[in-house]
């Protein structure tokens, strides 16, 4: 039996071995056996006991113990035991291991061999597994057979001088001068490897790169030789000559022509050649096409050819294949900035797109469609977004929501319209919204004093529908205390009006506050709706009263809080209770205490030079009174003297610093420090020194991109003696346009009072990267707590 037999007889034993006990112990004889050939030192059947152990390796099993085999068997003279000893070590060794340095010798004379297969062995070894220290070593005998007469070596050589260019960044110079040599060769595969080469050596040295700007003309020329090249069997695929190579040429024109005039207007002309004749019914022809797309875009092309690099992508969303769609929705992401009314008339087969039954087929056609919305189409684009949002998968919505409600604030037609697709996002997927929606549609709510009838009313028939959605019911709740009056005239021009009464309302609202879906924060919402309507409401105000004592012992601190307020102002101030409950004024966006979770606004001190309006009923009070309602809000100590009638000017001392109670307040911002900017994210840090020990610290992260930022996560690390505790985030989206911040708070405690370092990992997703980098700051000052940092 010939040994290539025993080694096919060894793995089809492997092979019907029933159980992975049984296959343990057939590799255990077998590992055995090989030992004992290997001590023999017969060398013929050390090369086949080896091919068993590669074997043996290949499935997992330890195969340690063959190392110093592959040194022997490379060192031997017979090529069939140096091929089995090369194939050894580039499985079994890396540069980690020492036994690599030892073959280092045989490499270099296999390098002289005058054999080009025993050469080839040697150069796949060294760029397959060689460390730095071997390659200075055999730098110069690569560069040697750079200039081989084989094209068989040459090739070989060259992948191989790419490998020491990757390891020894600065032996780069010494196959610059062969490099552009190779260009002039004929066999493609020696071309393939100039070409990823000289690919290399451009993205190393900005310096060799504008050198071999001057091989444009010869790269172009090549390029159409393969274009207009009649059919080759030996090159040809699916129809295509030798799609590999024109991949490779491409993508070192598109490095050759970024930011240069003179090298894109050398190969304009190629570009669209290419573009026009390409096939792309098959995956060949798609792949050549794509990498022209990505060079036409990345050059300093004409605006023509930048059409046409879109309409490429637009061909590419028709087709069948869910991966060639998908890199053409990515491709088309990057470039909707500069060539948006290009990609625009693709509108309708991206939005098809988001049909697709993957998911991420369906992620990539949603951020497209999110970025191609415009004043222009805001009303169809967001019919459809609306219908994706009622049917996307659970995993989507957030950022769905998130997006139309960019786009709403962006370019709505109307208040009215605006609310409406507010209202309806909530209605679908309420519980995936972020938490600053609620705030910012009742800022719009109270700007839209027209539509407060036909809000309350719509909000009114979706709080009875469903109470499931809580971002739903906390707008809801807030418009019925507001507007309840509204509600219950049953008047609307805008929509059919619903006749309810003042018990209907009270109802709605109690089944907010008993429901076991209703968040803390809902109920509290409920809880001061019922509160305002007792202004506004004129037969049920003791059943608002008992609604409101119930809630006084609730085991929810907030809730408490309020009915104990709220039961205050029925007792002791029930005369100021109208005053006190009246609507809210419209609020300003941009106002401190609405900041939309942006905390950088200035604080602005209140105007005290022009006093406000008082009525004259709550300034006719006796001082008494007005000092207890003083102690509900906080407590003062000082008494007041009772005020005079107003005149119709009323410019009393006591009222103004009654009204504003403020004023005398100095407001010094926190000192604020960027630690982190980096693609469109922006990372500021403040710190509150609360005791000797005690710090407190807050990291601010803002988004200035198109695009939201997901998957946003932050980590610290401190010293062992310091104590660190890490608070929950606000969020991990961080909205387009810097219209919102997410917040985290760290608590530090230092007890040994050492210096203070913290070591912060940003991780991010942006367009689908995922970013990660980490932030070192090295010191905490004492005295203003501004830290220095440095980025790793």
């Amino acid at each position: 039996m010939t040994p290539s037999v025993r080694l096919q007889e060894m793995i089809r034993v492997i092979r019907s071995a029933r159980t992975q006990g049984e296959e343990r112990g057939i590799i255990q004889r077998e590992c055995a056996d090989i030992r004992s050939q290997f001590r023999q030192g017969d060398n013929g059947e050390r090369s086949h006991s080896l091919a068993k152990l590669l074997y043996v390796h290949m499935l997992g099993y330890p195969a340690h113990f063959g190392q110093m085999e592959c040194v022997r068997l490379i060192a031997s003279p017979r090529y069939s035991e140096k091929r089995i000893g090369y194939l050894g070590a580039m499985m079994l060794l890396d540069e980690k291991q020492d036994a690599s340095l030892l073959i280092t010798n045989s490499i270099k004379n296999d390098l002289s061999h005058s054999s080009q297969y025993v050469q080839s062995l040697a150069l796949c070894t060294l760029a397959c597994m060689g460390s730095a220290e071997m390659c200075r070593d055999l730098a110069p005998e690569i560069e040697r057979l750079l200039r081989a007469s084989h094209s068989y070596i040459k090739k070989k050589a060259t992948l191989c001088a790419v490998h020491i260019i990757r390891k020894v960044p600065e032996l780069a110079e010494l196959f610059t001068p062969s490099a552009r040599t190779l260009l002039s060769e004929k066999n493609h595969g020696v071309l393939h490897g100039a070409v990823v080469l000289i690919t290399e050596l451009c993205e190393r040295n900005p310096d060799t790169l504008v050198q071999f700007r001057k091989a444009v003309p010869e790269l172009v020329q090549i390029m159409k030789g393969l274009v207009t090249s009649s059919y080759s069997p030996e090159h040809n695929v699916a129809g295509i000559s030798d799609p590999f190579l024109q991949v490779r040429i491409l993508r070192l024109l598109r490095i050759l022509g970024h930011n240069n005039d003179t090298a894109s207007d050398a190969m304009n002309d190629l570009l669209a050649q290419v573009a026009t004749n390409t096939d792309s019914s098959k995956t060949a022809g798609s792949a050549v096409l794509y990498e022209t797309v990505l060079t036409i875009m990345d050059i300093n092309s004409e605006s023509g050819l930048r059409v046409l690099a879109v309409n490429i992508l637009g061909r590419f969303l028709l087709n069948n294949d869910r991966n060639i769609r998908y890199i053409s929705m990515t491709s088309l992401q990057k470039i909707v900035q500069t060539d948006h009314n290009a990609v625009q008339r693709h509108r309708g087969t991206i939005v098809d797109c988001l049909k697709d039954q993957d998911t991420s087929v369906k992620r990539r056609a949603l951020e497209l469609s999110l970025a191609l919305v415009s004043a222009v189409n805001i009303r169809s684009m967001m019919k459809e977004l609306l219908i994706f949002l009622s049917v996307c998968p659970p995993e989507l919505r957030s950022q769905t929501a998130s997006g139309i409600f960019n786009a709403a604030e962006r370019y709505s037609p109307s208040k009215r319209w605006h609310i409406d697709t507010i209202l309806h996002v909530l209605t679908t997927a309420g519980g995936d919204v972020r938490d600053e929606t609620v705030p910012n549609l009742i800022q719009l709510i109270t700007t839209a004093s027209e539509l407060h009838c036909y809000t309350v009313h719509k909000l009114y028939r979706a709080l009875i529908k469903d109470i499931a959605q809580q971002s739903l019911v906390q707008v809801a709740c807030w418009c019925i205390g507001e507007y309840g009056d509204l509600l219950l005239k049953g008047e609307c021009e805008e929509i059919e009006p619903v006749q309810v009464t003042e018990d209907d309302i009270l109802d709605a609202l109690e089944t907010v506050l008993q429901s076991h879906m209703s968040s803390p924060a809902t109920r509290g919402f409920a809880l001061t709706a019922t509160m305002k309507l007792s202004t506004r409401i004129t037969d049920n105000v003791d059943r608002i009263r008992s609604i409101v004592s119930i809630y006084g012992s609730c085991i929810d601190l907030e809730l408490q809080q309020r009915a104990v307020e709220y039961n205050a102002l029925f007792k002791k101030y029930d005369h100021m209770r109208a005053a006190v409950l009246e609507r809210m004024p419209v609020m300003d966006k941009n106002s401190p205490g609405h900041t939309n979770g942006d905390t950088s606004g200035e604080i602005k001190e209140p105007d005290t030079s022009k006093p406000k309006p008082v009525e004259a009923g709550l300034l006719s009070e006796p001082a008494s009174q007005v000092c207890d309602l003083l102690d509900l809000l906080g407590g003062t100590d000082t008494p007041l003297q009772p005020s005079p009638a107003p005149t119709s000017t009323p410019t009393t001392t006591s009222s103004a610093d009654l009204l504003d109670l403020l004023g005398g307040l100095e407001i010094k911002p926190v000192p604020t420090v960027s630690v982190y900017e980096k693609n469109g994210l922006s990372l500021k840090i403040q710190c509150d020194k609360q005791t000797e020990t005690e710090v407190t610290v807050t990291l601010i992260a803002s988004n200035s991109t198109q695009n939201d930022i997901t998957n946003f996560t932050l980590q610290a690390a401190v010293p062992k003696s310091v104590q660190l505790q890490m608070k929950a985030p606000s969020g991990n989206v961080i909205p387009a346009h810097g219209l919102g911040q997410v917040t985290q708070t760290v608590l530090l405690n230092n007890p040994n009072k050492v210096s203070l370092k913290m070591r912060i990992r940003v991780a991010y997703s942006n367009q689908g990267a995922m970013h990660q980098d980490t932030v070192q700051i090295d010191s905490f000052p004492s005295a203003a707590c501004q830290p220095s940092f440095s980025p790793l």
